[in-house]
């Protein structure tokens, strides 16, 4: 998934509750992982677990950089940006939720994109 080109990421719609998992069940995609309390911690514990997000995070920030069709008042990449930042919480913690959050927000404001409150909202509170 990693390696899919930018037309790809954006035409498939079930990677990113893979990349980043929560523990809840996923509505769009049904069998995707929902995470343990035991595997949220045992992937927090593990460099190599936080080097794979770490990856999967800079590839969706290189997307959101070098696309634009996500910079309207709807779309589905809204949703998929509150699941990265939730799990970026979860998984490693506040600092990189925040900094992801950040840099979107940041994109968002520097292109002028009319991005609607409720989708902010959520990234605010994820």
């Amino acid at each position: 998934m990693l390696a899919f080109n930018n037309a790809a990421l954006e035409q498939h719609h079930d990677y990113i509750q893979w990349l980043f998992p929560l523990t809840e069940p996923s509505g769009a995609v049904p069998d995707a992982p929902v995470l343990t309390a035991e595997e949220v911690a045992a992937i927090a514990r593990s460099s190599i677990a936080q080097i794979v997000l770490a990856g999967a995070t800079d590839r969706m920030a290189a997307f959101y950089r070098d696309t634009d069709r996500w910079l309207r008042a709807e779309d589905h990449n809204h949703l998929r940006i509150t699941r990265i930042i939730r799990s970026l919480r979860l998984l490693r913690g506040d600092a990189a939720a925040e900094g992801f959050k950040a840099w979107v927000t940041a994109r968002v404001e520097a292109t002028g994109a009319p991005v609607n409150a409720r989708s902010r909202g959520y990234w605010a509170t994820a």
